[in-house]
């Protein structure tokens, strides 16, 4: 595949199949993103691979552990424009693809607890960082991430970049045996995209470059 195509089909899946993912694929993967640059080549990410027996004893693990406050600001608190029209528009295509009226917060709310399923992912891989590190660093971390995936969709693969899971910090860190000293960012649902799902069957738009680039 070439990059191009990988960055035009990477898209974020909602809907995963039980095919299960190797461990030895996501090493893999994991390999190639370990490539991506960062400042100085710090490298700061700390990865946690949750797959198959894993898996399972995290759901259940979770199953047991209370939501809590949010490690970050996930949003600024007043998003201002165009940035908040662009978040509104896709929440927009989001629920529309999944037949959800907008004033029905039970089964928004349905949706919104389904990331902490993964949407049925049988593996994902969590992202940690070192508590004293900063901006820059976590920026590294995007740009890994991003790797990451393109690669994932390279190699046939679906994924779902979760910050909501922001909100189980603690709980993700326990189970991965990770100390206060690090925080986690977020995490990755990794496996094969559903191709019957709706909510599969739709991209998120962009703002054309005259809206956020200056040529000088």
């Amino acid at each position: 595949m070439e990059t191009a195509d990988a960055i035009d089909q990477r898209f974020t899946a909602r809907e995963f199949l039980e095919t299960p993912v190797e461990p030895e694929t996501i090493r893999e993967l994991l390999t190639l993103a370990s490539r991506a640059p960062s400042g100085g080549n710090v490298q700061p990410w700390l990865i946690d691979v949750v797959a198959g027996d894993a898996m399972v004893r995290f759901r259940s693990f979770l199953a047991e552990r209370p939501m809590e406050a949010a490690g970050y600001e996930i949003y600024p608190a007043e998003l201002w424009e165009p940035h908040r029209s662009s978040r509104f528009e896709v929440g927009m295509q989001l629920y529309d693809s999944l037949g959800i009226a907008r004033d029905d917060r039970a089964a928004r709310g349905e949706q919104m607890m389904r990331n902490y399923d993964f949407f049925g992912a049988p593996a994902t891989i969590f992202c940690f960082v070192d508590r004293r590190m900063g901006p820059p660093q976590w920026s590294d971390l995007g740009m890994f991430l991003q790797t990451f995936m393109l690669a994932a969709t390279d190699a046939g693969l679906a994924t779902c970049p979760q910050e909501a899971w922001a909100t189980y910090s603690g709980a993700v860190a326990e189970f991965c045996g990770r100390g206060d000293d690090v925080m986690l960012f977020c995490g990755v649902a990794i496996g094969h995209s559903d191709p019957e799902a709706p909510v599969n069957g739709w991209r998120s738009r962009r703002r054309p470059v005259e809206d956020f680039a200056v040529f000088h």
